[in-house]
């Protein structure tokens, strides 16, 4: 089955076709390192990762860049204006007590450490935006000589009306023209239109920031939008395939980031297929710090979670609808996960022949549109299927890992010296956990206890020993 993505640009299901024969360029919209990554953001950068390993899955060679911004992100993008407010890396370097450096370099590494704990194939290149400067000032350069800039006290702004003007259609990916200036955005008199924004922030006061630079329009910083456009096509081309991102970026960060590309190279399209995955709830209500449920990698390790679990819950949802996270969705998620290794671990060491059938099944359900949720089940009937071969279960499960990503092909091998019986207790223990049948996993752990063996609760599943 041919490959099928929802297309925000166009807002329709269409079939894939890359712009090279076999290969892909693909763009992530990665994290803005002042503070702890949350739940939220992940559930984006798993969604990225399927994707790619779909992708990889249906023999594309992915060239994926993620971006990590380090400098300009401004808080005003909360209020709807990303060229006004705090620079966050700064204000995050105030409130730690480092400079904006340090607290770039420790979360931009704790980042890195948690994307591998949730076993995320990397990157060509983690593109970090304070490496780039030289490449965004060449860019804003190209976009001023296309006509497409004006200068005000406090930077240099793209001018979207000029760039309608010129025959370019802005905002395609969401409607801007609900933006109020003076409601939740602070009134700026010296922009023309409130859908403009910064390209270089110019700083007036010199030294006073961690992070600023010379450029040919004064010393400042470049506005958050412009380091996405740069690092892209820097290393992917003016055009290529694929960007990903969360919904929220859909309304300002993504129409700007085609405006300037499109301004600057004179070409379109920028990107032919725009992928957003949908919000987080938390307890059916929104995340957030203020909140007290801004929940991070941290906080799942705190209370003893694999943060595979994590990844196997976001599995279960469809990408482009809401789903909630509670605690306790993310136990049952890691029974299931445990459940699963369990059972893979029971099926021995041999593998034979990828099973043709359920793979059929597979592949329609994870190039429609990314149906992860389909292909979980999928993934079970194989597991519950008593007319296949163990050696052939093996072989199915370790290929659909491959979009899974859940480590499968790292675990051991059930022990040889662990009797039938006895692993069949181990699988009834389970069932009763998935159920919350505490009562019944006691009972069955004492019965495996008075057998002569040792049952240990692993992030990997039960571990079984002689006693």
């Amino acid at each position: 089955m041919k490959l099928k993505l929802y297309n925000s640009l166009t807002r329709k299901i269409e079939d894939f076709e890359s712009i090279t024969p076999n290969k892909v360029g693909m763009y992530t919209c990665g994290p803005t390192v002042y503070d702890n990554v949350t739940i939220g953001n992940w559930r984006t950068y798993i969604m990225s990762d399927t994707l790619r390993r779909i992708l990889q899955y249906n023999g594309y060679n992915v060239d994926f860049v993620m971006n990590i911004t380090d400098v300009g992100h401004l808080t005003g993008d909360n209020e709807g204006d990303s060229s006004i407010g705090e620079d966050r890396m700064e204000k995050a370097s105030i409130r730690e007590g480092k400079t904006a450096w340090e607290i770039a370099e420790y979360y931009g590494n704790k980042f890195k450490k948690e994307y591998d704990l949730l076993n995320l194939l990397p990157p060509k290149i983690f593109s970090k935006a304070t490496d780039h400067i030289k490449e965004q000032i060449e860019l804003i350069e190209k976009i001023e000589k296309a006509g497409f800039t004006y200068k005000t006290n406090d930077g240099l702004y793209f001018d979207t009306v000029e760039y309608e003007k010129a025959g370019h259609k802005y905002g395609e990916l969401s409607s801007l023209e609900d933006i109020q200036e003076g409601a939740r955005v602070a009134k700026n008199p010296e922009k023309k239109n409130p859908r403009d924004f910064a390209l270089w922030k110019l700083h007036t006061t010199i030294g006073e920031r961690d992070m600023e630079w010379e450029s040919p329009w004064g010393v400042g910083f470049p506005g958050w939008h412009i380091e996405c456009s740069a690092m892209s096509q820097k290393y992917l081309g003016d055009q290529f395939d694929i960007h990903t991102g969360g919904e929220d970026l859909r309304s300002t960060h993504h129409p700007n980031e085609i405006a300037q590309s499109e301004s600057a190279c004179g070409c379109g399209p920028f990107v032919k297929y725009w992928i957003h995955g949908a919000f987080l709830l938390v307890d059916n209500g929104r995340m957030g710090k203020s909140k007290g449920n801004a929940y991070t990698i941290d906080n799942m390790l705190e209370r003893d979670f694999n943060p595979l679990s994590l990844k196997y819950l976001f599995l279960g949802g469809y990408y482009r609808k809401q789903q909630n996270f509670t605690w306790e969705a993310l136990e049952a998620s890691e029974n299931a996960l445990h459940n699963l290794y369990f059972k893979f671990r029971a099926l021995g060491d041999d593998i034979g022949e990828v099973n043709k059938r359920y793979q059929e099944k597979f592949i329609k359900y994870i190039n429609d549109d990314i149906s992860t949720p389909q292909a979980l089940a999928i993934m079970w009937d194989v597991i519950k299927d008593e007319n296949i071969s163990n050696p052939e279960k093996k072989a199915t499960l370790l290929d659909f890992d491959k979009v899974f990503g859940l480590k499968l092909d790292s675990l051991k091998e059930k022990s040889h010296d662990v009797p039938e019986n006895i692993m069949r207790l181990v699988d009834a223990r389970e069932k009763a956990r998935e159920t919350k049948d505490w009562a019944e996993a006691d009972r069955i752990r004492d019965e495996i206890t008075e057998a002569g063996f040792l049952i240990e609760d692993s992030e990997d599943g039960p571990k079984i020993s002689v006693s």
